[in-house]
């Protein structure tokens, strides 16, 4: 247990017997009226999210997630097909828990997974991935001097935005959290 002036962002939580991740924490001192925690939980279940205030004294239950590795190897219409590493078991997990890790996921690719009672309930891909680009505009000679970025298609279906000396069949290192270009791979 906790008490929730400790909470902190991506902390996750029981609250009223269901599953949250701290999406924002914010300590208020009201002068004589006392200081609370306002903030934004994430129900991991149904992705709804709530605003709560909670006393600087209030106790919260923090719940045991297990590590583990997968690979992602296939998309099976809205939801996605994932294998642990270590037993070789399938499990298939909804694009809602996915998130926007779909803009940069690609087969084969490893991710980190937290389980609660044997559900999968947080994917992470790794903070760099590697990906081809598949369109951009062409590069233009002289283009590299004015140092004007240009949208790239990656072969995720992603838009990255990219330098102009960057080509198609290219890969690139992305910014899983951003989005944003980080080098050329060479």
């Amino acid at each position: 247990m906790i008490k929730a002036i400790e909470l902190r962002k991506g902390r996750t939580v029981l609250y009223e017997d269901t599953l949250y991740v701290v999406h924002e924490a914010t300590h208020v001192a009201k002068g004589n009226k006392g200081s609370y925690m306002q903030t934004k939980l994430k129900d991991l279940m149904k992705g709804r999210m709530i605003d709560i205030r909670f006393n600087v004294n209030d106790r919260l239950d923090t719940p045991y997630l297990e590590d583990k590795e997968f690979e992602f190897l296939y998309r099976d219409g809205d939801s996605f097909v994932l294998m642990d590493t270590s037993t070789f078991d399938q499990i298939q997990v909804e694009s809602d828990l996915v998130g926007d890790a779909v803009d940069y996921l690609k087969p084969n690719e490893r991710v980190k997974c937290q389980l609660y009672n044997g559900n999968i309930v947080v994917l992470e891909l790794p903070i760099v991935v590697e990906l081809e680009v598949v369109d951009t505009p062409p590069v233009v000679k002289g283009a590299t001097v004015t140092n004007q970025p240009k949208e790239a298609t990656v072969e995720t279906g992603a838009k990255v935005r990219v330098p102009a000396f960057i080509d198609i069949g290219e890969k690139i290192r992305v910014d899983s959290r951003t989005g944003e270009y980080l080098e050329r791979v060479k």
